[in-house]
């Protein structure tokens, strides 16, 4: 892999290993909105069952035994739906920015390194759309 100064990354097309690690998962209001169409219910409804809001963020419940309500053994149930923050790993600014930050995640995400070359164009463009879908994070 080339960084910041270089000209490319690799990454997998898909992967759900982000997914057994322990942390949230934010939303923004479009996330919230995408994923309860595509599980055929209101925002509303979607938001009751799924979601735990604070003044300044959301993010999605987790479930005592699980890591994300969506993930199955045979990957992300929502996958055309995924937040903004699922969808875009491992491109988040902090991994793209800080080439430490990204071998501290390599060491535990077994894609990076691996799969097509995506361009450092790319990345950071990834990685400015998560700084507008969560504003409160960045």
């Amino acid at each position: 892999m080339k960084h910041a100064r270089g000209h490319a990354f690799r990454v997998p097309v898909r992967c759900t290993e982000c997914c057994r690690q322990k942390g949230f998962v934010y939303l923004a209001e479009a996330d919230l909105a995408r994923a309860a169409a595509f599980l055929g219910m209101t925002a509303a409804a979607f938001e009751r069952r799924y979601v735990y809001r604070t003044r300044h963020r959301m993010r999605l419940r987790m479930p005592r035994y699980s890591l994300c309500p969506f993930l199955r053994p045979d990957g992300c149930s929502i996958h055309p739906a995924k937040p903004t923050q699922c969808r875009i790993f491992p491109f988040w600014p902090e991994l793209v920015e800080a080439r430490r930050e990204w071998n501290k995640t390599a060491r535990w995400c077994p894609g990076i390194g691996k799969g097509p070359l995506i361009r450092i164009e790319i990345a950071r463009a990834q990685a400015q759309e998560m700084r507008q879908a969560y504003p409160a994070l960045y």
